[in-house]
């Protein structure tokens, strides 16, 4: 297009062409032709000879968190020469407002690169996409106008923010300096010795002789090794979980916003997942991540490094917990009623309770047909994950308004674990009396929190029930 100053030559070509007609003069024919087409000349000049920039991008930090400022730098390069100048926009999802704009060169530009930076602040986690940068490019005459899109886009994860949890003192959950004694076979330590029979081979410096008087038979030191504790946590994604009350409409995604789909429940879920898996790590324990199906917790999240990954531990396991769980969204009644099982599949192995016996005529391993109760939330896969040897450890399950159905599939799973604890956010916690009843009969440690609650205060209030039963005699 042309600027003003093209359309006011190509005005002063038309009045010479008039002039030119009424006066019969040749000179301003002449005038009248190159002032039309110069500034049409200059505008096909930039749509043929199109500028060329490259645009980098990058991020301070490399992820964000919500409500805290991230610095954005860019550097803009043009890849052959150009004489022009040009004003350029980043182009940014609705929630961040108004695009910034800049000149190109920069007042300092380094040689041909231009630099330039700004700050994006967002209350909401989400997976955004920065970029791509708009241009509009000016003639050296200043006569045509050509925009532009250069330079690709990048995606800035803005990640929840753990809160600090008071000290929790479920049984299971932390000892005195802060860790749970699970033990594996491993490097011999002076402080973890078992016993078990003599083997032909073993030295006899090994010979345990106190467990050989009990026993009456030669029993030889084990040696174990304190492993890294685990917790579990499951996270219920169910859409229909998170429907209740006036105020927890779902937040849909748009075009312009990549927010996931959520609502006021579901992200308070998700700050109690984010919350209790930093305090947990921060203490020394792996943390494995689950859905309501057993399924890895973070599966669906498209800002998960490695969505199949389950298990978090180490010290960047906090970073990853947070970018998984930046982009994760309510799962469909469709998605979340699992996949149904085809014709001629092979079928499972039985799950059984520890200490229940076997059905007469069961082989070693018995097999377990498909059925629907398989793929239902809080069903056998969750328990038969929890009953895996190498994550035994507390229970952490937080979830929206549970029904009682699946309350009562839940409850048999707190026999499984040394502790189990829920936390039930909905807009009604006093309509969740039931479910709780049910669960804390069972051997749960349940609370009902509001949105509006601080997560740190529901932690506190289950805390503070764990330990009155403690004081009772009982088990959390």
């Amino acid at each position: 297009m042309l600027t003003g100053r093209g359309w006011g030559l190509v005005a002063a070509g038309v009045v010479s062409l008039l002039g030119a007609q009424v006066l019969g003069r040749r000179d301003l024919l002449l005038l009248g032709v190159f002032l039309i087409l110069t500034p049409l000349a200059a505008a096909l000049a930039l749509r043929l000879l199109k500028p060329q920039f490259s645009v980098q991008r990058s991020f301070r930090p490399s992820t964000a968190e919500t409500g805290i400022p991230v610095s954005v730098g860019l550097t803009v390069r043009p890849v052959k020469p150009f004489g022009g100048t040009a004003r350029m926009t980043e182009e940014l999802p609705a929630r961040f407002g108004t695009s910034p704009e800049f000149l190109f060169p920069a007042a300092r530009a380094d040689g041909l690169a231009s630099r330039y930076e700004y700050r994006l602040v967002s209350s909401r986690r989400g997976l955004y996409r920065i970029g791509p940068v708009s241009a509009g490019f000016l003639d050296p005459f200043g006569l045509a106008l050509a925009r532009h899109t250069i330079g690709g886009t990048d995606d800035l994860i803005v990640k929840p923010v753990p809160v600090e949890l008071p000290a929790a003192v479920l049984d299971g959950l932390r000892g005195g300096d802060g860790s749970v004694a699970t033990r594996v076979q491993g490097v011999p330590s002076q402080d973890d010795v078992t016993t078990r029979e003599y083997r032909h081979g073993d030295p006899m410096r090994r010979v345990h002789w106190s467990a050989t008087a009990r026993h009456g038979e030669l029993m030889v030191r084990q040696e174990e090794t304190v492993a890294t504790p685990r917790a579990t946590l499951v996270l219920d994604q169910r859409e229909s979980s998170y429907d209740q009350g006036f105020l927890s409409p779902f937040w849909a995604e748009t075009a312009d916003d990549a927010a996931p789909a959520s609502s006021e429940s579901f992200e308070w879920a998700v700050a109690a997942v984010m919350s209790i898996g930093a305090d947990l790590l921060e203490r020394g324990f792996a943390v494995r991540l689950l859905d309501a199906q057993a399924r890895p917790g973070l599966q669906r999240s498209p800002s998960s490094a490695d969505p199949r990954a389950a298990v978090f531990s180490g010290a960047a396991a906090a970073g990853e917990l947070g970018e998984g769980l930046a982009a994760l969204g309510l799962e469909e009644a469709a998605a979340a009623s699992g996949p149904r099982p085809r014709h001629g599949s092979r079928t499972r192995r039985t799950l059984r309770r520890p200490g229940r016996p076997a059905p007469s005529g069961a082989s070693p391993r018995p097999e377990r047909s498909t059925h629907p109760g398989q793929h239902q939330p809080f069903g056998d896969a969750l328990l038969e994950a929890l009953l895996d040897a190498r994550h035994r450890g507390p229970l952490v399950v937080i979830t929206g308004a549970l029904s009682e159905e699946d309350a009562r599939r839940l409850a048999p799973a707190a026999d499984a674990v040394p502790s189990a604890l829920v936390l039930l956010v909905t807009e009604r916690p006093a309509a969740a009396a039931a479910q709780l009843a049910l669960l804390r009969s069972a051997g749960w440690t349940a609370e009902a929190a509001a949105p509006s609650q601080p997560v740190a205060a529901a932690w506190s209030g289950a805390a503070e029930h764990a330990a009155a039963l403690a004081q009772q005699g009982l088990r959390p």
